[in-house]
């Protein structure tokens, strides 16, 4: 355990970054009395998807992408894992770690401005160019000092937010009361973008248990295991936390309303006010030092991961020289603004979460049914054809079932694999 604790918060670290401390928090205010719906939806895909990615990922005791490159098409598997690396890489999530920083943490004490921001992001990704460039000492820096000392600062506004907080459940809004509650947990779950996010640490993973001195692979993949659960488990408790205090918040209406109008994203205001009103001056400071922990090592971790497969895939430049271009890409966009990355995102994650979950669940299959290239092409082309069309052509989806919770992809894509698998068993 010795060895695999700090693995284990490394992967929490890497995970948890922007998204996860806003978006559990919006969630948590905006369901009201279906918190609990919610918030399991949210944890499906926010956390048991990751967990299950991580897993799936160590199973075949190679990348994913030599995997997919092998039982479905070379093609397919470079522009799947360009897709997925660029989203969460430089061109979305690691943006959205520099801009929330300077949102949360820095805007309400010191205010805003583009040259602000310009700095803020200057300095910021100079950190994590400078760790991002070692990437040996990642688990040691991140797992052994930056993921305690991130806990440590969540769990102190927890507490406190709920010591003050018991009373008072926020009022629903009339999207909660119009739609399943639980599926729009799991969509928001989708903004994370931890399930497709580890696709790509799947490989960090097993590289830190390998480095540890455990090479047999049916080790690598139990321990790889055991990590993975220690990173959910954390995870899970941080979100409800989060959860709660947002859902425990008194905010008025009219408060609301201005909110909206200054185009503020509310998981933002809410964790700002929440350490405002739990720790008076020192709260806006607490939160600077969570928000900026958080992001910094999910950055670190998305440039190494993100850097590392460019260079196994093209490798015509180093290692360190796409540390260099991707850092600098996500300074540009960064600056940018927060709300405008994240609006930014979401069509390109409908798109690419089926075909995750998608590929993790045959993945987590293959020890025990051995599906063949039929039908991991097969499923997995069904998956990519009703992603693409919800997004360009939704009307031609819209009666599928589930189309109305955005999961139109999920039974025929079931239906694809059962038909599939059954045909290869009758040819054989």
């Amino acid at each position: 355990m010795k060895k695999i604790l700090p693995i284990g918060f490394t992967l929490f670290a890497l995970f948890f970054g922007a998204g996860n401390l806003i978006f559990p928090l919006k969630l948590g205010y905006e369901s009201a009395t279906y918190f609990w719906p919610a918030l399991i939806g949210f944890l499906i895909t926010g956390v048991g998807l990751p967990l299950l990615g991580l897993i799936s990922g160590s199973l075949s005791g190679q990348s994913i992408a030599q995997t997919l490159s092998e039982r479905i098409h070379p093609l397919f598997s470079v522009v799947f894992m360009v897709a997925i690396y660029l989203t969460i890489g430089p061109l979305f999530a690691i943006p959205r770690t520099a801009t929330t920083s300077y949102e949360i943490g820095f805007v309400p004490s010191l205010g805003s401005s583009p040259m602000a921001l310009f700095g803020f992001t200057v300095v910021f990704f100079g950190l994590v160019l400078a760790l991002s460039l070692n990437r040996s000492k990642m688990v040691d820096v991140i797992g052994k000092w930056l993921t305690p000392a991130l806990l440590i600062t969540i769990c102190i506004l927890c507490v406190k937010a709920f010591l003050m907080f018991k009373t008072g459940v926020s009022t629903a809004t009339p999207r909660f009361e119009q739609e399943s509650p639980w599926g729009i947990g799991f969509l928001e779950g989708y903004l994370t973008m931890d399930a497709i996010a580890a696709i790509a640490f799947a490989m960090i993973a097993m590289q830190a248990v390998n480095a540890v001195g455990i090479t047999d692979k049916k080790m690598v993949t139990r321990y790889c295991a055991i990590a993975a659960l220690i990173a959910g488990v954390a995870l899970a408790a941080v979100y409800l936390a989060l959860g709660w205090a947002g859902n425990h918040y008194p905010l008025d209406a009219a408060t609301l309303e201005q909110i909206n109008a200054n185009g503020t994203h509310l998981g933002v205001y809410l964790l700002v006010h929440i350490a405002s009103d739990t720790y008076g001056a020192v709260g806006p400071w607490l939160v600077a030092v969570i928000v900026l922990l958080a992001c910094l090592t999910t950055a670190i971790g998305l440039i190494v991961a993100v850097a590392d497969y460019f260079h196994q895939q093209f490798s015509f430049l180093s290692y360190k020289a796409y540390v260099w271009i991707f850092t600098l890409i996500s300074l540009v966009l960064a600056n940018q603004g927060l709300n405008q990355v994240i609006s930014l995102s979401i069509p390109v994650l409908l798109i690419l979460y089926p075909i995750a979950m998608t590929v993790i669940v045959l993945l987590l299959l293959h020890p025990v049914l051995q599906p063949s290239r039929l039908v991991y092409r097969s499923t997995v082309g069904t998956a990519v054809v009703i992603s693409l069309l919800s997004q360009f052509t939704p009307h031609l989806i819209d009666n599928l079932p589930l189309a109305s919770a955005s999961l139109a992809w999920l039974l025929p894509v079931l239906a694809v694999f059962v038909g599939s698998t059954v045909l290869k068993q009758i040819k054989h």
